[in-house]
């Protein structure tokens, strides 16, 4: 028998090279930005603000709530409809906030629906954010 457990997060979600990224913060802290600039280096959306993650036989995996499916807030345009993923392996966490450690200690860990997932804190409206998720993820599925 498969073992499920399933947790909303308020976080929003892209796919790389297969591995969803998990961007949770509170409103108004950068998470659709920060998936929409990864968005346009070739990243796809799995959920913008909440997304749904569901263990399964010891891995967790992100899609979107039915009601936002697709959808994604643009700031100062309005709602946009793209193409997204679903079922997505979650490879990483980013926690955003203001003032993030410069030299972190390697990666913390989010426990979500009961799977430890790489964690790194990162503030998501710096120009660089970015290509820190992609150096992070690269780094967090390489360990």
């Amino acid at each position: 028998m498969t073992e499920l457990s399933t947790e909303t997060l308020h976080a929003s979600c892209v796919a790389i090279g297969g591995h969803a990224v998990l961007i949770e913060g509170p409103s108004g802290a950068g998470k659709s930005d920060l998936a929409l600039r990864l968005i346009d280096r070739g990243a796809a959306l799995v959920s913008d603000d909440y997304t749904t993650c569901v263990r399964r036989e010891g891995r967790l995996f992100a899609s979107p709530p039915d009601t936002i499916a697709g959808k994604i807030e643009v700031r100062g345009v309005g709602i946009v409809e793209i193409s997204y993923e679903t079922h997505v392996s979650v490879g990483l966490h980013i926690a955003i906030a203001a003032e993030p450690p410069r030299l972190p200690d390697g990666f913390g860990t989010r426990q979500i629906a009961g799977v430890a997932i790489p964690s790194l804190t990162l503030a998501a409206l710096e120009a660089s954010a970015p290509l820190k998720v992609e150096y992070a993820l690269a780094r967090a599925i390489a360990a």
